[in-house]
């Protein structure tokens, strides 16, 4: 165990600094945690490179990272559910556990929840992190850490899919093929869609999500959301069941509605600007739901169970591995 816990911090914007911080001691119910694997995703970009994601703001030092995974290290009082030396995957947030949407299972709705990385609450891309056992899920064997890590973003998906009512024989539309977009094609597939169409502006993307799983990708030239959801219509042979939306592009979402059949389900998963024209009329006579979703809630134990049944094959989402050392390096890939 090394004596120094070396730590990413962003400071402002476009201002990321690599520092050592004291080893913290894990308080009644947390364990300390030797982190092996940490993510970049999207939203630690965005608030490095922006300063802030819609009202979250970084007004201090925040340490980054919030897709991890880690050895237990030491235990904190009355922490019986894990031992020295598990491997674990992290769930970021951890809630209040006592107002109403903590108590019937919505927690990721709590006002009151810390969520790595998420101002003004640090993160975990560190060498050392304190956590509540409670959320910190036991990894079999033959899960690797990396793995352990992208349990994360799979959630959202879980989150996502439930939220959209994804099951055997839908066909479902995937806007945008990045991270998030990629584990949409992976969920929706392990809980039975029988069709997968993704659509990006990127043809490297698209040939990851072909790879991957998706059964038609489409590749959008046009900012006319009528003609993009018309090639969406041609290639899948009709309407979709359910969209996940998953760009936060307006044109994208534009799309979703128009490409989903009536009585369908469109679920705005990425976040792009404050405000959007969207098509409502259409959106309502058509009676198509919209949905949003926020984070996960309960969905960690099914992601890990996907991964671990080897339902669901999230290796390839990894491109680029760096040292902690190098975590400015990485942003900088990123």
């Amino acid at each position: 165990m090394a004596d120094t816990n070396l730590t990413a911090v962003m400071y402002a914007k476009n201002d990321l600094r690599l520092e050592d911080r004291p080893i913290p001691e894990p308080k009644p119910g947390q364990v300390l945690l030797g982190m092996q694997q940490v993510g970049i995703c999207g939203s630690d970009v965005h608030f490095l490179t922006n300063g802030h994601i819609g009202d979250y703001i970084v007004k201090s030092p925040m340490v980054l990272g919030h897709e991890g995974s880690a050895v237990v290290l030491k235990l904190g009082p009355n922490v019986t559910s894990l031992k020295v030396g598990d491997r674990v995957a992290v769930e970021p947030g951890v809630p209040c556990r006592v107002c109403d949407y903590c108590k019937i299972g919505k927690y990721n709705l709590c006002a009151l929840v810390r969520f790595c990385a998420t101002p003004p609450d640090d993160g975990s891309l560190s060498r050392y992190f304190v956590h509540d056992a409670d959320f910190c899920f036991k990894l079999p064997d033959h899960v690797s850490f990396e793995e352990g890590a992208l349990l994360e973003p799979l959630a959202v998906a879980v989150h996502a899919t439930n939220r959209a009512g994804v099951r055997l024989g839908h066909t479902v539309l995937v806007c945008g093929a990045g991270p998030i977009g990629l584990v949409h094609v992976l969920t929706c597939k392990a809980k039975g869609a029988s069709i997968v169409c993704i659509t990006d502006i990127d043809e490297s993307r698209l040939k990851v999500a072909k790879q991957i799983g998706a059964d038609y990708v489409v590749k959008v030239t046009s900012t006319d959301s009528l003609a993009v959801a018309q090639d969406i219509e041609n290639i899948v042979g009709g309407k979709v069941d359910i969209a996940m939306e998953c760009s936060g592009a307006l044109t994208s979402i534009q799309a979703a509605i128009y490409a989903t059949k009536s009585g369908g389900t469109v679920v705005l998963v990425g976040l792009g600007r404050a405000m959007a024209e969207l098509p409502i009329v259409h959106a309502a006579v058509k009676e198509i739901d919209i949905k949003g979703t926020f984070r996960y809630a309960n969905c960690y134990p099914t992601a890990l169970a996907m991964v671990a049944s080897g339902k669901v094959n999230v290796k390839p989402l990894v491109t680029h591995r760096f040292k902690l050392e190098e975590s400015i390096k990485a942003f900088e890939a990123a």
